[in-house]
């Protein structure tokens, strides 16, 4: 952000009409509220403030009371923040002279984006006065106290009702903590042309459909079923092979041509009887694998969902590798605990690997690895594990964080909490095959099939279980279709 107001300074645009439209949104975010709501405005001492004191006259115009409170020394305010509080012609108030509680709604114009250290002394005690009041929180750019590189807290930060904040989102809109205290995040025009994004050349990304449109497989009339791929699932045991099911429901919904789940021989029967579509084979160990996967049209295999951890799946996982696009979740991950380079070995034989673990998986795949391990958020230990292990990480949870080893990145906001069930997982698993069997490439088929899977457990809506996931699909895939022209 600090290079983009400084490109649009650069194209002529002042500083301070930059602030004046930032503070006009804040205080129409305000204006939301009945009038006239009493308004108390918590100034910082850096630009977020300044922020705030055009927010506080702007109100005042209109007829709100408003109270402003600065943290800190005015005769320090530099810049535009200075320019900013000359302009508001009310008193200035110490913030403990104010009772938080007494306001209507208060403005959070304490510490954006570029807060740099913990939160302490006096600006964390008024930032947990803030979050003790049990008063609407309207916070200008993030909540204070929130990092907004990483989403975490850093000392305090107080529940916002809705986030006004400008130009772009930042990481820490979208990666948890930091999505669920930002309340309603609204993203203003302040005029900063879309041009300096030419050279901010930003790696950062809203896991949206603008993202990878451009790359999604749509039918065609003259296609047919070997257009759209062969996926392999490979099966676990009878008593866990729910998980490979579930998985190759996802991938053929995804719109993968044909599917096979490679199976042990006690589960063949319950495969052929679950989904009449799914073609089951026996396999009894790696060397069946490798016979069946002697077809070259099977270019695409999903292995760990119940398959069972330990060497036997490491062998069915090389002899999938050499040339094919693999999905590996699971049981899969962690039969390589404690061994990335070896997982990365297998990923450098192979035509494009994603792997799927939520955060227990990827700790135990990753142990003994402080440098992805300890990484500063979310979204830097995803992209330290796709650069270790040369494949597509797509780090799980409320808000999944799919990396490439080239160190593009995608963040998730459309999950809704009740996806986290049983199974759920190894449909995403599904999706994400299917997607690559139709020739999408890895970290578009991950960041779609991320997509579609929260869009599919919204549609499901609460009480879903996973079988519930596939079928939501077809309605979800009605609305994305429309919106591509298809």
């Amino acid at each position: 952000m600090t290079q983009a107001d400084t490109g649009a300074v650069e194209m002529g645009i002042a500083s301070f009409s930059l602030m004046e439209r930032a503070g006009t949104a804040v205080a129409d975010a305000v204006a939301r509220f009945p009038f006239p709501t009493r308004v108390v405005v918590l100034c910082g001492p850096g630009n977020n403030g300044g922020d705030g004191f055009v927010a506080a006259r702007i109100l005042a115009q209109r007829g709100f009371r408003v109270r402003v409170a600065l943290l800190g020394d005015r005769d320090r305010l530099t810049g535009d923040a200075a320019r900013a509080a000359r302009g508001w012609r009310g008193p200035v108030d110490e913030p403990a002279a104010l009772d938080l509680a007494e306001a209507g709604v208060i403005v959070d114009a304490l510490f954006g984006a570029g807060l740099a250290r913990d939160l302490d002394g006096a600006a964390k005690a008024l930032v947990e006065r803030m979050a003790a009041s049990g008063r609407p929180v309207i916070a200008v750019d993030l909540p204070s106290g929130l990092d907004g590189a990483t989403g975490k807290v850093r000392g305090a930060a107080a529940q916002a009702l809705e986030t006004v904040t400008f130009f772009r989102r930042k990481p820490g809109h979208l990666l948890e903590p930091g999505r669920s205290l930002c309340g309603k995040v609204r993203v203003a025009d302040i005029g900063i042309p879309d041009a300096v994004l030419d050279r901010i050349r930003p790696a950062t990304f809203a896991n949206l459909p603008d993202l990878w449109r451009g790359a999604f497989p749509r039918p065609a009339t003259l296609g047919h079923k070997y257009d759209r791929g062969h996926a392999v699932v490979v099966s676990g045991p009878a008593w866990t092979c729910g998980a490979a099911r579930l998985a190759a429901r996802g991938a053929l919904r995804a719109g993968a041509g044909l599917v096979t789940v490679a199976c042990p021989p006690d589960a063949l029967p319950l495969h052929a009887a679950s989904y009449a579509a799914l073609m089951p084979r026996p396999m009894a160990d790696a060397a069946d694998l490798s016979a069946l996967l002697a077809d070259r049209r099977l270019g695409t295999v999903v292995l760990g969902p119940g398959l069972g951890a330990g060497a036997a799946t490491r062998q069915l996982i090389a002899a999938a590798a050499p040339g094919r696009r693999l999905v590996l979740d699971a049981d899969a991950l962690t039969s390589y605990a404690g061994a990335p380079w070896a997982l990365a070995a297998v990923a450098a034989q192979a035509g494009g690997v994603i792997v799927t673990p939520h955060e227990g998986e990827f700790a135990r795949l990753f142990q003994g690895d402080p440098a992805v391990l300890e990484a500063r958020s979310k979204l830097a230990r995803a992209r330290a594990a796709a650069a270790r292990l040369g494949a597509v990480m797509v780090l799980k949870g409320p808000d999944t964080v799919v990396a490439d080893p080239g160190g593009r990145a995608a963040i998730a906001a459309n999950a809704p909490p009740y996806l986290a069930t049983a199974g759920a997982g190894d449909v995403l698993a599904g999706l994400c095959t299917g997607l690559l069997a139709q020739g999408m490439a890895p970290f578009e088929a991950a960041c779609a099939g991320v997509w579609l899977h929260g869009e599919a457990a919204r549609e499901a809506g609460p009480g879903l279980v996973a079988d519930d996931l596939p079928e939501a699909l077809r309605a979800v895939y009605a609305r994305l279709y429309e919106s591509l022209g298809t």
